[in-house]
């Protein structure tokens, strides 16, 4: 009798694990098939895994979650809907250990990436250097340039007091072999490669891609944070090309769908780059949904004719088509001409200050707008150890106030609100020893 009861046991047993393995190939054909819209939500947002690829086989943290490799695991997914692969014993409770660990331990390395080319050297300097600045987690920046570039871009990074707060790739410029002359031809040279990022750098989870134009007025680690306030569908944050619709582009002369009412400007994009590499796209090009790497060429044979802004606007149509997959920030993270030149239409800019500056249109060089030159050159020419109040704070504000008859010059409290704030709490920070 007692042999009979364990075989039934035994049986029984059996049929559970058979049961539990034929949900699991099935959730995974149902999450791998193009034309289901849900997805797992990964909350690796704020993951790191190209510093765990750089490192072998070091993982993310300690104890139990250095246990898991670096694959993101939903807190949702049962035990059994787990790769055999990720977890070792015990698998359940490594996950749910796993899940508050990134929860309560970000990301200790930000990625940032840029694409130079031209003669866009001196202005990208500037931009690494505004990050390094005010930054406290590590910085990995992922440069993006024409081989002509390299050598000096290496000369005066390998000078920069880093103190192992940063460290620096050097990329070439990278296009598709069958359809290079097309990207690189589109708006502005090397413009497009920013799309190809997510299928570059297979191995980085998340990335914040800014435009060589760009400068930060307060640490990196606050704009990185957005990661944290994805939710499940969301799959990268941009901020609206225009606040006031009248002097809006997109809504006035686009030929192509965009995002929202006034479109969105791609200078500052904020990517979690596993979810972009899932997802599957909808489009107007065929029922069935894309991914990332094969949307982009249909994207631009279709509509090459109708774009002015390039890349920029592949995503406008891309994100029209999936308005759920964007999380959109404030105009003070990405603060243009646009917001001032006609008199002052960035509310959030206005209450706390500017935070993420971007001088499109060539400002930072010509004398058109000289309040924006006057925060690059402030950036441009400090020199790092010296203080801040008396070489960038002080002198920047005597030449703000020199531009007061401009339309931007108007509102310069705007441009040093937030610096001046970025400046305090650096040093607070030092003389806590952090």
């Amino acid at each position: 009798m007692r042999r009979y009861a364990r075989m039934a046991l035994l049986c029984l047993g059996c049929g559970v694990c058979s049961l539990l393995y034929g949900f699991s190939q099935l959730a995974l054909s149902l999450e791998q098939e193009p034309g289901r819209q849900r997805q797992a939500p990964d909350l690796a947002a704020t993951g790191d895994r190209a510093a765990a690829a750089a490192a072998g086989s070091e993982g993310r943290g300690q104890a139990g979650a250095g246990r898991c490799k670096n694959l993101s695991v939903s807190f949702w997914n049962s035990y059994w809907m787990l790769p055999s692969d990720v977890c070792g014993m015990n698998c359940f409770w490594e996950a749910a250990f796993r899940y508050d660990y990134m929860k309560t331990h970000p990301s200790e390395k930000m990625h940032l990436a840029v694409v130079a080319c031209g003669e866009r050297l001196e202005e990208t300097l500037t931009m690494l250097r505004s990050a390094i600045i005010f930054s406290i987690k590590p910085l990995q920046f992922h440069i993006f340039a024409e081989d002509q570039l390299h050598e000096n871009f290496k000369d005066i990074l390998d000078d920069f007091p880093y103190e192992g707060k940063v460290n620096y790739t050097l990329y070439p410029i990278t296009f598709p072999t069958e359809s290079a002359a097309e990207w690189k031809k589109l708006f502005k040279p090397c413009a497009s490669q920013r799309l190809f990022l997510p299928l570059i750098l297979k191995n980085v989870d998340s990335l914040l891609y800014v435009d060589t134009d760009i400068l930060f007025l307060r640490p990196v680690d606050d704009i990185w944070s957005f990661l944290g306030k994805f939710n499940s569908t969301q799959i990268a944050a941009m901020a609206p090309e225009h606040e006031e619709p009248r002097i809006g582009w997109y809504n006035r002369f686009a030929r192509h769908p965009y995002y929202g009412v006034t479109g969105i400007n791609s200078g500052v994009m904020l990517m979690n780059m596993t979810r972009i590499r899932r997802k599957y796209f909808k489009n107007d090009m065929t029922p069935v949904r894309l991914q990332w790497g094969e949307i982009l060429m249909p994207l631009l044979k279709k509509y090459k004719l109708n774009i002015t802004w390039g890349d920029q606007d592949l995503l406008n149509i891309m994100f029209f088509h999936n308005p759920e997959s964007l999380y959109v920030f404030p105009c003070q993270w990405n603060y243009r001409p646009d917001h001032c030149i006609y008199g002052s239409n960035c509310k959030e800019a206005e209450e706390e200050g500017i935070f993420i500056l971007h001088g499109n249109r060539g400002v930072y060089h010509d004398d058109k707008q000289p309040t924006f030159r006057a925060v690059y050159e402030a950036i441009k020419n400090y020199s790092f150890g010296d203080d801040l109040i008396h070489s960038l704070l002080q002198p920047l504000e005597l030449e703000l106030r020199k531009t007061m008859h401009t339309y931007c010059g108007r509102v310069y409290k705007v441009f040093i609100k937030q610096l001046t704030k970025s400046v305090r709490d650096l040093y607070a920070r030092r003389s806590k020893g952090r």
